[in-house]
């Protein structure tokens, strides 16, 4: 009998250990582990291709990824050595949002990044004004729509969508290269939408 308490007891210790570990871990935020930074890596260079590097090569000052309740935070080292301060349990959110992973461990980025992406953007497209709202809304960009768009795109390319005023609207995957484009039909799909700022309104919960 003394036996069998022993082990319970035993078990019932290695149970609330690792219940202790996961729940710490639920509030801790870390640096990302090699299969995450490849994910995030990858997705950013769909857009900004090898100016990846100057995220975290600046002039002013060591910048890092971070992961906290699946999400990647961008973020200065001096801000992150303040955060020290903050209970785990209080802490929301930490620099910049870039994106979030999906219970399969997907990566996506969101619109928060967008600032980032547009500054070191390799392929980009404009829209006209009437289909602006259009793309706001969550639609995909159709020729008809569509004012410019970079040299020597390729289908499936990342593209960050501006307007013809230069704003960043968002970004999305180039349905068609910058050769098809001149000559497919004005209803063809030419961008996929994938995030546009009128998030901020339609999503303001996931913002953080």
């Amino acid at each position: 009998s003394s036996g069998i308490n022993a082990d319970y007891g035993e078990c019932h210790s290695v149970q609330h250990y690792f219940k202790q570990i996961n729940l710490r871990s639920q509030f801790r935020m870390r640096p990302l582990t090699e299969e995450e930074a490849k994910s995030l890596f990858e997705k950013l260079a769909k857009y900004i291709g090898e100016n990846v590097k100057l995220l975290l090569e600046r002039s002013d000052g060591n910048y890092v990824f971070r992961y906290h309740k699946d999400k990647v935070y961008y973020v200065s080292e001096d801000i992150m050595k303040r955060a020290t301060n903050i209970g785990r349990k209080e802490l929301i959110s930490l620099g910049t949002m870039f994106g979030k992973f999906s219970k399969t461990e997907k990566f996506k980025l969101h619109i928060t990044s967008l600032d980032f992406i547009s500054s070191y953007a390799k392929q980009k497209v404009w829209l006209k004004p009437g289909a602006e709202q259009q793309f706001l809304y969550g639609n995909n960009v159709t020729k008809a729509g569509l004012g410019r768009i970079s040299a020597g795109t390729e289908r499936y390319d990342g593209v960050v969508v501006y307007n013809m005023n230069d704003l960043p609207l968002g970004f999305g995957a180039a349905a068609k290269s910058t050769a098809e484009c001149k000559t497919t039909d004005p209803n063809t799909i030419v961008v996929f939408h994938q995030a546009d700022i009128g998030e901020y309104l339609r999503a303001e919960s996931t913002m953080s």
